[in-house]
């Protein structure tokens, strides 16, 4: 059997009632008629939407196709025996030229309980905001079921949500039964759990081009929400050239950030998981045993739990989101 080596893909591209063009400036793929492109999917195992390996001898396979040929070599042992043939974590970038619903997704317990599969937690990589550009997450005081559904049935319910305003670098963190939702003028990248479930609470009395309203899940979301508070929504981080500097630790995916405008050498040796780089700015080569990738904005790789020691060589000031589980 040869042996596994990083991975480029093919991204997938949806339409979306609320999206814009900005993302075409990634991707050389998207159909010309596309003009709301919402989400382009750059690392997915959800089954109907997986993504295909566009480099070497594996080309042309879908990711999930991989995950059970190779098992713990691609992913880690632990990984394997706890999700099995699906790959656990989704990768999009998402561009909002309008409000996205306001919406929440169910954790673990609860999506196991409805036999949906995986709950979604996720978060949020600001990759460009303009002017004013705003966002919802979580309650902006604590509320109840009661208040909730009260402030639901008046659309009244933005006026208890938390409001954040966003700039590029930020980053947002989303457990599962946080109730959000991604204002106009944003581009970020999403890194969350192989999961598509949403919970659609609201979307602003929107009509698609038929004059109807998008379904929404009053009674799915119910359950699924949580009314407490946090005493910051928005997560701190320092950034640092040249280092890898953690943003955000959970017991779904651990993501960190890499600013670099030199070369770094990386040993993954010591981990029992897959690694993701995502590439929010910038370019760079990434040297592996065996051969070179090329990675610009927009991609992710996927470095297998085999993978040991790589050199990342920027091409100019470049930033690369790093995801693995521990």
């Amino acid at each position: 059997m040869n042996s596994l080596y990083p991975f480029k893909f093919k991204s997938i591209h949806k339409e979306k009632i609320w999206g814009g063009q900005k993302l075409k400036k990634y991707y050389q793929d998207i159909p010309e008629d596309m003009d709301k492109l919402g989400e382009s999917w750059i690392l997915s195992g959800v089954e109907g939407d997986q993504s295909e390996i566009t480099n070497g001898f594996l080309e042309e396979n879908e990711l999930n196709e991989l995950v059970e040929v190779y098992m713990g070599d691609l992913v880690g042992e632990k990984n394997f025996e706890k999700f099995g043939n699906e790959f656990p974590i989704l990768v999009k970038f998402i561009d909002t030229n309008d409000w996205l619903s306001i919406q929440v997704h169910p954790d673990d317990e609860l999506a196991k309980k409805r036999k949906i599969g995986n709950g979604k937690t996720e978060m949020w990589y600001i990759l460009d905001a303009e002017r004013n550009a705003q966002l919802i997450s979580g309650f902006s005081k604590e509320s109840n079921r009661e208040e909730y559904l009260q402030k639901l049935e008046s659309k009244e319910l933005s006026g208890i949500l938390n409001y954040e305003s966003v700039n590029q670098g930020d980053v947002f963190y989303i457990p599962a039964g946080r109730v959000h939702a991604i204002g106009p003028g944003i581009t970020l990248a999403e890194i969350q759990q192989t999961s598509d479930t949403t919970y659609r609470i609201y979307d602003w009395d929107r009509k698609d081009d038929k004059g109807e309203g998008r379904e929404l899940h009053t009674d799915e979301a119910l359950d699924a929400i949580d009314f407490g508070i946090e005493k910051s929504y928005k997560t701190a981080y320092r950034d640092k050239q040249n280092e890898t500097i953690n943003i955000l630790k959970t017991p779904h995916f651990i993501t960190n950030i890499m600013d670099l405008d030199r070369g770094i050498e990386k040993d993954y040796g010591y981990l029992d998981s897959f690694v993701i780089h995502v590439c929010v700015e910038g370019s760079y080569r990434l040297n592996f045993p065996g051969g070179n990738l090329n990675v610009a904005a927009g991609e992710a790789i996927l470095l297998p739990a085999t993978t040991t020691d790589i050199q990342i060589i920027p091409d100019h000031k470049t930033k690369v989101l790093e995801v693995y589980i521990d």
